[in-house]
């Protein structure tokens, strides 16, 4: 089985990596004008924080976690909830693109609502991949040697 610090600390600095991009093209966005692409520079930026945030607080976990000494149970346990996490994660990125598509086809004549809907359904889009992409990499369920008991 994978170090699943190794692999939580891979889907923290992607994360961080993606949120950086998303703030960087939010604010170049902003630069033209236009109400489409600023309603869409401004989820860049917004999910870009949030990302981030998220990211980090992710992080400080797993330098936590990382300093405890190696239990294959934890390990185990924890491939188990992170994999848990992002899936459940997908389906909320599901609603999440959802709700940018209707945003862009609900509002037709205000385009600053349309760009928003857009860039909702680019971020809730890569991190459906995102998601999905990571949470296949880890086991779908325990070894046979595992026991949740102890």
């Amino acid at each position: 089985m994978k170090d699943v610090i190794t692999v939580q600390w891979r889907i923290s600095r992607r994360l961080l990596l993606w949120s950086g991009f998303s703030i960087a093209a939010g604010a170049l966005l902003l630069l033209p004008g236009g109400a489409f692409l600023q309603g869409a520079a401004v989820q860049a930026v917004a999910w870009g924080v949030i990302d981030a945030l998220i990211a980090v607080i992710a992080m400080v976990r797993v330098r936590r976690t990382g300093q405890m000494p190696p239990d294959e149970y934890r390990s185990v346990r924890e491939s188990l909830r992170l994999r848990r996490i992002l899936l459940i994660n997908a389906g909320l990125d599901l609603i999440y693109i959802g709700v940018g598509v209707a945003l862009f086809l609900l509002v037709p004549g205000d385009p600053f609502i349309r760009g928003n809907g857009a860039g909702v359904v680019i971020q809730g889009g890569f991190l459906l991949f995102f998601d999905l992409f990571h949470a296949g990499t880890l086991p779908a369920q325990a070894p046979p040697w595992y026991d949740p008991a102890p």
